[in-house]
């Protein structure tokens, strides 16, 4: 059991939302939304996952393959847009897990994950390349979660990512240092994730959270802005601070409810060469987030 929970820290790159904040997530389903607020836009997502580990041979080798699909829905209120605003009201989001985990020397354990999917409104006949999105991960892990020589527990995570399709489209490293230090405290410090974890019981748990979010998607057809340039794309960028509630049903299932301040929100529309053609709406300030996962 122990050799199998060595997964979790492969499948926690999976990137939330970004997927990167799930640890050991075997199957999730969850609502976001971003109220329109002051805003003339609204964002929902309904997302829903599901990973499966493969022992290999080698006792503490494993591979897991799984589905990640997101739907995301923009409401815009009015008429005045230099743009068709129905090309850009629904997008398709499916990503197909494979990843790998093996130990290595001093303790330390390899993690890999190729991602590849698509990302679209689907507002064309059929998927082309253009709707196809690639993601992928490199870390190493060292934990000393369950060790008892150590009085205060730790993990180390240490790699590099990309994501096609959750709003940072580039390289971005992926650092996650987590100790507990007190029997009802814990932190992690990183990148893309940091938290400070208050245990209020067996069941009950509260954190306080930075993160990452956001999506990146093909327009199957181009959406044309006043008049002049095809939009080709749709990206959007969030950076959060906000506080997690959980209830834990049992060791392996979660219910979680989250809400965040957005420090940052950029959506833009983008041309061929992925240059921002024109600002939407990025006035929305509050997230909401709730869902149930099953974990191992």
């Amino acid at each position: 059991m122990k050799s199998i929970k060595y997964l979790c820290f492969l499948i926690v790159i999976s990137i939330t939302n970004y997927s990167f904040s799930q640890l050991g997530d075997l199957a999730k389903i969850d609502y976001t939304i971003l109220p329109a607020g002051n805003s003339n836009v609204e964002y929902t997502r309904v997302r829903a996952l599901f990973n499966v580990p493969i022992k290999l041979k080698n006792e503490k080798e494993y591979l897991f393959l799984g589905l990640d699909y997101s739907n995301f829905n923009l409401r815009m209120d009015g008429e005045d847009f230099p743009y068709d605003k129905e090309q850009l009201s629904d997008f398709q989001s499916l990503d197909i897990n494979m990843g790998y985990t093996k130990p290595l020397k001093n303790d330390w354990r390899l993690g890999a994950r190729l991602s590849p999917g698509f990302s679209t409104n689907l507002s064309g006949t059929s998927l082309s390349l253009e709707d196809v999105i690639l993601s992928g991960v490199v870390v190493f892990i060292k934990n000393k979660k369950e060790s008892e020589d150590v009085k205060k527990p730790w993990r180390l995570i240490i790699g590099a990512s990309y994501s096609g399709n959750r709003g940072f489209p580039y390289p971005l490293p992926f650092i996650s240092y987590y100790r507990k230090f007190h029997p009802k405290w814990s932190y992690n410090v990183g990148i893309p994730k940091t938290n400070l974890q208050y245990h209020i019981s067996a069941k009950h748990r509260l954190k306080a959270y930075a993160d990452l979010d956001g999506f990146t998607a093909n327009l199957q057809r181009g959406v044309l802005v006043n008049d002049a340039v095809v939009a080709e794309s749709v990206n959007m960028s969030l950076i959060l601070s906000g506080l997690q509630y959980e209830f834990h049903f049992t060791k392996h299932l979660q219910f979680y409810a989250r809400t965040s301040y957005i420090l940052s929100n950029s959506v833009h529309l983008r041309d061929k060469n992925r240059d921002d053609i024109i600002d939407l709406d990025n006035s929305n300030t509050l997230y909401l987030r709730t869902g149930i996962r099953l974990k191992l």
